[in-house]
């Protein structure tokens, strides 16, 4: 990098000495480099002007922290990063190190990494407990119950979930990317699963060769979230060749399974017992029965209601 004597020279009116000397006082003069030099009074003039250089980056990369727009829009010479001035024997050097809002983009990003979504809306995923209304006593007990499911899960040794059910709108999808946020915070896995598109995703999977793939992702999430059970059009396949073997393979892997539900458990019971075929037949009930035993048995049951927020 040139230095800044060297780019004033190319100025051709002869004031470049005069600009270098103003640029030397105003950096010399800075609160931050003044700071340094209290703290390391051996630095000779010498040595000093050796480092001009790095003490204007020094300065002025630091003027650009002091407003700072944003990791995006950083003006430092390495986006989100700040100057440190150090001795090395007989000179001054510039080292940089990661700022706090980086650090705090960084975090939120691997946090995001950590949350993976199929066909639910974005902003769900991003919910955080303080943005819940516990303006309802469910609600709140929903909360209570979330929270003591977050300080307990433990994928892989521990396959107990929530089956979280009650009217339109009362914010169960919220509660679940809440959930999957603080779980973030713990280094847990999340997936989130909007369930009628996904079931319909899978069929179009056979045709095109993705239904395997597809459905291995969701079968093996550390924790996954079937978001709207009960929503889709169901069918024998959907039942059996999906959910029952998704829950049967989670279940002996012992991987926590979360639902949400316009349905409480005895009517999705019926909901899985009543195909497109018409009517409920004895097979069709005792599959639904097989079905809903492993959601009852791995899952604590929650009803929220409330106010409709979405209205």
């Amino acid at each position: 990098m040139d230095s800044i004597r060297d780019s004033l020279q190319h100025f051709s009116d002869g004031k470049f000495e005069k600009r270098f000397q103003k640029m030397k006082v105003e950096t010399l003069s800075s609160e931050r480099v003044q700071n340094f030099l209290s703290e390391n009074p051996h630095v000779t003039n010498e040595q000093l002007d050796r480092a001009i250089n790095e003490l204007y980056q020094y300065k002025t990369q630091w003027d650009n922290c002091d407003n700072c727009p944003g990791v995006e829009a950083c003006l430092n010479i390495m986006k989100g990063y700040q100057p440190k001035l150090s001795t090395y024997r007989d000179d001054l050097q510039l080292e940089y190190q990661v700022c706090s809002v980086k650090k705090t983009a960084d975090e939120r990003k691997r946090q995001s990494s950590l949350i993976k979504s199929l066909y639910v809306p974005k902003e769900m995923t991003q919910a955080t407990f303080d943005d819940i209304h516990e303006d309802h006593s469910s609600r709140m007990m929903a909360v209570a119950n979330a929270l003591e499911f977050i300080v307990n899960v433990k994928p892989g040794e521990n396959g107990r979930g929530l089956y979280v059910y009650g009217p339109f709108g009362v914010g169960k999808t919220f509660l679940m990317g809440a959930i999957a946020n603080e779980l973030a915070d713990r280094e847990v896995s999340t997936l989130i699963v909007y369930a009628p598109d996904f079931f319909r995703e899978l069929k179009n999977g056979i045709s095109d060769g993705s239904y395997q793939s597809k459905l291995d992702e969701v079968k093996q999430a550390p924790v996954l979230i079937l978001d709207d059970i009960g929503a889709e059009t169901m069918s024998n396949w959907v039942r059996d060749d999906i959910l029952g073997a998704l829950l049967q393979y989670r279940m002996m892997e012992k991987l926590p399974t979360l639902f949400t539900s316009n349905f409480d458990l005895d009517e999705l019971e019926h909901h899985l017992s009543y195909t497109q075929r018409g009517g409920v037949e004895k097979m069709d009930e005792l599959k639904a029965k097989r079905i809903m035993e492993r959601i009852r048995y791995l899952n604590d049951v929650i009803v929220m209601n409330g106010e409709n927020k979405r209205a």
